[in-house]
């Protein structure tokens, strides 16, 4: 084994309690509730960086693949601490804080051997400076990937195809559409209209603040798609600034049936389908 390696897992191993107290401690800012907060983890991490460190990995790089197995325990640390809303700075703090256990168990073993004892506390601590910058980028893409998932998941909340009466479907869209969370009303919506049978969709935009020529093109895009389903498409929530937006713009939707309001559509929606609905007498 390595110098280095060795004198490190002489470190970590002569006084385990001791040791894990000390980090526990240095983690929680010498709280009682380090224990309870960091103990699982800070022992799968321990066990992961002992066997890593005995197997000769190279303490000058992180890049060795000797270091698999501390690198993995890292990221489930990462992955765990961002699912729970932690920080990343509490999260790579927590690394750093075992560089007082392993400074105070050099020190002791090398009392006498001063320039010795530099050397590897100065090693030690840009080993340990690499596991905390790979546990905060590590917690980072965890985060990045939580977020996407949420925002997949908003989307799918975002754009619900409701049946409103037999044969007749409506999708109310709120805030701003793009090229994606168009593909997903797309998606959604054909897919129902295969499921029921439906004749008619209604795309209703009251709750679109703006209308471009991005956003027309994509409803323009979703008309298209339904009608190649065999079914007919009302455009409802044309507010005056719409329209006045849709004519300075030169947006043609010539054959593209519309309506102010989800009410006045779905009264169409209805007369097409053959219903009459009639308001009964007291």
């Amino acid at each position: 084994m390595k110098s280095d390696n060795a004198a490190l897992v002489e470190a970590l191993r002569a006084a385990p309690a001791e040791f894990m107290k000390s980090w526990l401690d240095e983690a929680a800012g010498g709280g009682p509730s380090g224990s309870l907060r960091w103990g699982k983890d800070a022992q799968e991490f321990l066990a992961a960086f002992d066997a890593d460190v005995a197997a000769d990995a190279d303490v000058a790089s992180l890049d060795d693949g000797a270091w698999d197995a501390t690198r993995g325990a890292l990221e489930s640390l990462s992955r765990s601490r961002a699912a729970q809303g932690g920080s990343a700075g509490e999260t790579s703090y927590f690394v750093l804080a075992i560089k007082r256990p392993l400074f105070e168990a050099i020190q002791r073993r090398f009392a006498g051997e001063p320039r010795r004892g530099f050397e590897l506390t100065w090693t030690i601590s840009r080993l340990i400076d690499r596991l905390a910058q790979w546990t905060a980028t590590t917690y980072q893409r965890s985060r990045e990937e939580v977020i996407r998932r949420q925002q997949d998941e908003l989307l799918e909340l975002s754009t619900p195809v409701v049946k409103l009466w037999e044969g007749v479907l409506a999708v109310p869209m709120i805030g701003t559409l793009d090229s994606h969370r168009t593909q997903l009303v797309m998606e959604a919506l054909l897919q129902r209209i295969v499921e029921t049978g439906a004749e008619l969709a209604i795309v209703d935009i009251t709750g679109v603040p703006t209308v471009d020529t991005l956003v027309a093109q994509h409803l323009l895009k979703t008309v298209t798609a339904i009608r190649l389903m065999g079914a007919d498409c009302i455009i409802s929530g044309i507010r005056p600034q719409i329209a006045q937006t849709i004519v300075h713009l030169g947006i043609d939707l010539q054959g593209v049936t519309t309506k102010a309001t989800l009410a006045d559509a779905l009264s169409l929606a209805l007369k097409k389908s053959g219903w009459a609905v009639s308001r009964t007498k007291a």
